[in-house]
């Protein structure tokens, strides 16, 4: 590849596939989080608050990523000490609940998945896990990109298949529940709720937009983040919708959708891209905290070994997984994600979409 078309991707692609890697781990892998925020609704009122959180995360994307290409704040902390001040530490006492909150839920639907797929125990699931974000975090930011951005496009490749097989299997059904299904409240409720939360992973994919020198690329890059991260999920819930209402109470709706296709072969190429994801998701948040772990001793004139990047990420997970096994994936995303979504609204949303535009308008020219 030319460093034309690497410049091209890496500026414009790039930020919005590693978005999309970190969502979708405790944002829609699983169905459930879809379920919840959405098919609850109704069918076309659920694809309304889909648009409407889209429209936000490619909003705040836009204004995020230009703010921090303007102040080169490429981390979460350096990022919320200028947008916040001294109030920068609001942003990482929600970042800490919501890390462990999301590495409980991939753990426990990893372990599920896996266990329900393979037969393979959740405590080897949780050592597999383990394992290969300490092994990503250890090789650090460029490894991390490549794996979260191939990764990505592989997965859009499998939800398109999922998307045709689905619509081959139940598109009267998906037909009819749209057509029988009406405009109800809610839809932009959940929308802001579902984006809320979500947006916060916005802050940890700054390490990636060092590409971007111009303004006009930070607030393309960020809208298309938005679009980029939706689309998987808009495809699995079309699908969804296909087996509404009875799908709404399954904990893990893709392993029913998968059985009801009756085809092992794309039953495991499906899982395996899904349990990636996990991975990736999970490797990216741990990134973000070593990141800020590593550029606040370099500040301070400290040189840590880069052994100490798995260390941490495997020694945070572990407790997440922990917190997470007494409570269960249906209690993790109806009971926190609600919560953490009002948080980050008060602690990022709220003052990015505010002190950060003006900014913006403020400063003279897009260099």
């Amino acid at each position: 590849m030319n460093s034309k078309k690497s410049n091209w991707f890496t500026i414009y692609f790039l930020p919005g596939l590693i978005f999309q890697s970190m969502v979708i781990g405790g944002g829609y892998a699983t169905g459930r989080e879809l379920v919840e925020f959405f098919l609850r609704l109704g069918p076309i009122t659920g694809l309304l608050g889909m648009l409407m959180a889209t429209v936000i995360w490619s909003a705040v994307a836009a204004v995020s990523f230009e703010l921090a290409r303007m102040t080169k704040s490429y981390d979460y902390r350096t990022f919320f000490q200028s947008l916040l001040g001294p109030a920068w530490f609001l942003y990482e006492i929600a970042y800490a609940a919501l890390m462990l909150l999301i590495l409980s839920v991939i753990a426990a639907a990893g372990g599920d998945m896996m266990e329900y797929t393979f037969g393979i125990p959740r405590s080897i699931s949780t050592v597999i896990i383990m394992s290969a974000i300490g092994l990503l975090t250890f090789f650090g930011t460029g490894m991390i990109e490549k794996f979260l951005s191939y990764w990505s496009l592989l997965l859009y490749g499998v939800y398109v298949v999922f998307l045709a097989w689905g619509v081959s299997q139940f598109g009267d059904d998906i037909s009819r529940n749209f057509s029988e299904s009406s405009i109800n409240e809610g839809w932009f409720i959940g929308g802001v709720s579902y984006a809320g939360y979500n947006l916060a992973i916005i802050p940890l994919v700054l390490f990636c937009i060092k590409h971007i020198t111009k303004r006009k690329q930070a607030l393309v890059s960020g809208a298309i983040a938005g679009l980029i991260a939706i689309i998987p999920g808009v495809l699995f819930y079309i699908v969804m919708v296909g087996m509404y209402p009875a799908i709404m109470d399954s904990s893990v709706p893709v392993n029913v959708i998968l059985e009801a296709f009756d085809s092992r072969g794309f039953e495991i190429l499906f899982q395996i891209v899904i349990y990636g994801t996990f991975i990736e998701t999970g490797a990216g948040l741990l990134h973000s905290l070593n990141e800020r772990v590593f550029h606040t001793a370099k500040e301070r004139n400290v040189l840590l070994p880069e052994y100490l990047r798995p260390v941490i990420a495997v020694a945070v997970l572990i407790m997440a997984i922990i917190a997470g096994g007494k409570i269960g994936l249906v209690g993790l995303i109806a009971e926190g994600y609600g919560f953490m979504t009002f948080v980050f609204i008060l602690v990022f949303v709220i003052p990015v979409m505010t002190i950060g535009v003006v900014r913006i308008l403020r400063s003279k020219g897009s260099s």
